[in-house]
C-alpha cells in the first residue's frame, strides 16, 4: 500500500482504476493499494464466523454512534490525528473481550469479609466483574459483583466457607458490549 503525499494528481481522488490499483481516502490522505481479486471458492467455518462477528461490531458501532452517551464515552477514545474515530473505537471495543489477567485467592481463607483481587484489562473499558463461589458438590456459597479499585477489582466475601478443598471460584468480567469472559480457580 503506498500513500501519496501533496500530490495534486491524486490528491482526492478515490475510487478503483481498472483492475490494477484503487485510491481510498483515510484520515485526509490518499492512499493506493492494489486492487482486491474476486474470491474462488467457499468460505471456511472461521471465515463464516469472522464475517459475523465483524458485522455485529459495526451493528453495535451504529448503535453507539446514535446514542449520545456512548458516542460522547467512545469518542474520548477517539484519536483523529491518527484516524482512530469514535466509530472504530466501538468495533474494536465489540471484536475484542476483556481479559483476565490474574486472579489472587491470597486474602480468601473462607472468612466473611476476606478479599479476591483480580486484575482484567480490555481495550476499552471494563463494565463488571463478578464472583460466584461454589462448594466442591457445586451448591452456590455465594456470588456478587467486585468493586473497580482503579488498578484491580474487588470482591469481598459476604459468607462464611469452612470447607474450601474442591471449591469453585468463577469470575465473569463484562465490557460495554456485553462480551464475557470467564476464569475459574479451583481450591
Amino acid at each position: 500500500m503506498a500513500e501519496s503525499k501533496n500530490n495534486i494528481i491524486t490528491h482526492g481522488l478515490s475510487g478503483k482504476v481498472g483492475d490494477l490499483i484503487v485510491f481510498s481516502q483515510r484520515n485526509g490522505k490518499t492512499i493506493v493499494s492494489r486492487a482486491p481479486k474476486e474470491r474462488v471458492g467457499d468460505y471456511t467455518e472461521n471465515q463464516k464466523e469472522h464475517q459475523r462477528k465483524f458485522q455485529k461490531a459495526t451493528l453495535y458501532a451504529k448503535s453507539v454512534m446514535k446514542d449520545p452517551d456512548q458516542n460522547q464515552m467512545y469518542s474520548a477514545a477517539a484519536d483523529t490525528s491518527k484516524g482512530i474515530s469514535t466509530y472504530n473505537v466501538a468495533v474494536a471495543d465489540l471484536l475484542k473481550a476483556p481479559d483476565i489477567e490474574s486472579i489472587d485467592l491470597s486474602g480468601y481463607t473462607g472468612e466473611k469479609g476476606d478479599v479476591i483481587r483480580i486484575k482484567v484489562l480490555d481495550d476499552f473499558a471494563v463494565k463488571a466483574v463478578t464472583v460466584t463461589i461454589e462448594n466442591e458438590d457445586g451448591s452456590l456459597v455465594e456470588e456478587g459483583s467486585a468493586v473497580d479499585s482503579g488498578f484491580e477489582w474487588i470482591y469481598t466475601a459476604t459468607e462464611g466457607n469452612k470447607d474450601l478443598a474442591g471449591d469453585k471460584i468463577t469470575i465473569k468480567a463484562t465490557d460495554n458490549p456485553d462480551n464475557v469472559t470467564e476464569m475459574t480457580q479451583t481450591l
